[in-house]
């Protein structure tokens, strides 16, 4: 009888201490941002002021973490509304078509302290396809003022338009092939 009882508190104990974590986003201090390269000149940044990202993972280094992220793609600002409305319209994102933008990550992989490759499935634009980014953990407190505990992270990477059918008719000499992605958050733990 001992040893049965032994063995339900341990298996209680590690799927406790195992269990999954989840962290959700919060938005007054996250940043979901762009910049892409104009004529070879000049950049030209932006973001989307609409999405939503969690996070769940059973160890306190988020080494085993699998992130999902949905963006409102009709939120997108340069700060320049022509510009805004005709990224909006079929020759770039064709929002009615395509409202949203996906990304759920497949695997993490540590690159050295805090630092990971993070791949995962992009859909963007009606097409879908793997995506590795950088992701630095930044590292987790506890707010004593909000009474929560919050982690940073910090993802940046590229991303080809032309693998997301993103203003096709427009060439790289014009707008850069490549597009710069950088997103920072604070996720609050549920």
């Amino acid at each position: 009888m001992k040893k049965v009882f032994s063995f339900l508190v341990l298996a209680f104990l590690s799927t406790s201490l195992f269990a999954q974590t989840t962290w959700n986003v919060d938005p007054a201090h996250a940043r979901l941002g762009f910049s892409i390269n104009h004529m070879g000149i000049s950049d030209v940044d932006g973001l989307f002021k609409k999405f939503d990202v969690s996070a769940t993972a059973s160890k306190a280094d988020f080494s085993d973490a699998v992130f999902q992220l949905s963006a409102d793609v009709n939120s997108i600002d340069t700060e320049i509304e022509m510009r805004d409305n005709h990224l909006k319209n079929a020759d770039f994102f064709n929002v009615e078509k395509y409202p949203k933008l996906t990304f759920k990550s497949t695997s993490i992989k540590a690159v050295s302290k805090d630092r990971y490759k993070l791949t995962g499935d992009l859909t963007l634009h009606g097409v879908t396809k793997p995506v590795t980014m950088n992701l630095w953990y930044r590292g987790t407190i506890d707010n004593a003022q909000s009474k929560t505990t919050n982690s940073g992270f910090q993802l940046t990477g590229v991303l080809k338009r032309s693998d997301f059918n993103l203003g096709s008719q427009f060439p790289s000499a014009m707008l850069s092939d490549e597009v710069q992605i950088k997103a920072d958050g604070e996720f609050i733990k549920k």
